[in-house]
């Protein structure tokens, strides 16, 4: 399945229905005086949080939303029945922003959590509403209101407690796989990670925190090399990064050198997320003696003046990675809460180009109406 986590759609909420003139009229009842019913509500548009879904690929084929209109009063003072409202499911972790004025309407980060988006239409009043003292036969009525109508931008931004930084063929999909039960595909070329993937990593019984693994960045990830940053975005709600660097890349670079330039890509991206804790992880200890590899380690802490949490582990084989999660662990209730949600600072007037393009006759074509 395709990993898409920003789409626009619009909503629109149904009219409220029309109020009915009617009298009563019966035999041996010659004045039986008025009885049109009320109209019904509109429906209202809410959008949904479902903890099954991972992705808005949902979207690609329906972007139009509509609850259904309210059906007119009757006589016999009979009301019009309320539209149906509209449910539209979305990913754990979606923020929800109005398209127009960028203003953030909500943050569903609770399985079931519901937000109204579109509040529907009153109904009108009948003629009986109109009765008064002066007025025995009202011929007026009131038609129902219309509903609400929004473009809505949908972004996702995954919900962990740690997430991983790093080159391409860091180690970070390797470790998310020997710490929990996640299988991100692995391999010995750049880029294998394509989306966000998260994992459960269980300390002990009742005890874990979700780990995020996103596609590796490069030097001039801010700039549009690589992936670009744009995958950054899920690292935002984490309380804890972990930056992974190759003790031994193929390329033979200095692996505190490509510390620094993440560093550089990271400010660029958000000076906020920057200042979010991080500590640092030397992987593929496995290629060296524990006393070559001791060395390595020391100086690329020393390169760096590294005086925060630093961990020396081998993804592949397992080692270190079970006091890595334990300090992790041990830390999460003194780390401080994940910042409010802000709007993204990419507002475009497209979607991203890993979006396929829609043509505007499908978002006209596209309506899914209960009326």
């Amino acid at each position: 399945m395709k990993f898409i986590d920003e789409v626009r759609i619009h909503v629109a909420s149904g009219t409220g229905g029309h109020g009915s003139l009617s009298f009563r009229r019966e035999k041996f009842i010659p004045f039986g005086g008025p009885d049109g019913g009320d109209g019904g509500r509109g429906g209202s548009v809410y959008l949904v949080a479902q903890a099954s879904l991972n992705t808005l690929i949902d979207f690609r084929y329906q972007r139009r939303y509509r609850a259904e209109t309210g059906h007119g009063g009757a006589g016999r003072q009979m009301t019009g029945r309320a539209g149906l409202d509209k449910e539209i499911h979305v990913p754990v972790g979606t923020l929800v922003f109005d398209d127009d004025t960028r203003e953030l309407l909500g943050d569903l980060r609770e399985d079931g959590e519901r937000l109204l988006v579109a509040q529907g239409g009153r109904g009108g009043h009948g003629n009986l509403y109109f009765k008064s003292s002066v007025n025995r036969a009202p011929r007026q009525y009131e038609k129902g209101t219309p509903g609400e109508e929004r473009n809505l931008r949908l972004e996702l931004r995954v919900l962990a407690d740690v997430g991983l930084l790093g080159l391409p063929n860091a180690g970070k999909s390797t470790l998310i796989r020997a710490v929990s039960a996640a299988r991100p595909k692995v391999a010995d070329y750049p880029f294998t990670t394509l989306y966000p993937n998260l994992g459960v990593v269980r300390v002990a019984t009742h005890e874990s925190f979700v780990l995020a693994d996103i596609p590796g960045l490069i030097p001039g990830a801010s700039e549009g090399a690589g992936l670009g940053t744009r995958f950054l975005k899920h690292l935002s709600r984490t309380r804890l990064l972990l930056h992974m660097v190759d003790m031994a890349p193929v390329d033979d670079s200095d692996p505190a050198e490509n510390i620094r330039a993440l560093e550089e890509e990271l400010l660029a991206y958000s000076p906020a997320l920057a200042q979010r804790p991080r500590w640092l992880v030397v992987n593929k200890a496995d290629l060296f003696s524990a006393e070559e590899g001791e060395a390595r380690f020391a100086a690329i802490r020393s390169a760096l003046n590294w005086t925060g949490p630093a961990f020396l582990i081998s993804a592949a084989s397992g080692a270190g990675c079970n006091a890595l999660t334990h300090a992790i662990w041990q830390a999460l209730p003194d780390l401080p809460p994940a910042p409010d949600p802000v709007q993204s600072e990419d507002w475009g007037d497209e979607e991203e180009e890993y979006l396929e393009e829609w043509e505007d006759d499908d978002l006209d074509a596209d309506w899914d109406d209960d009326a």
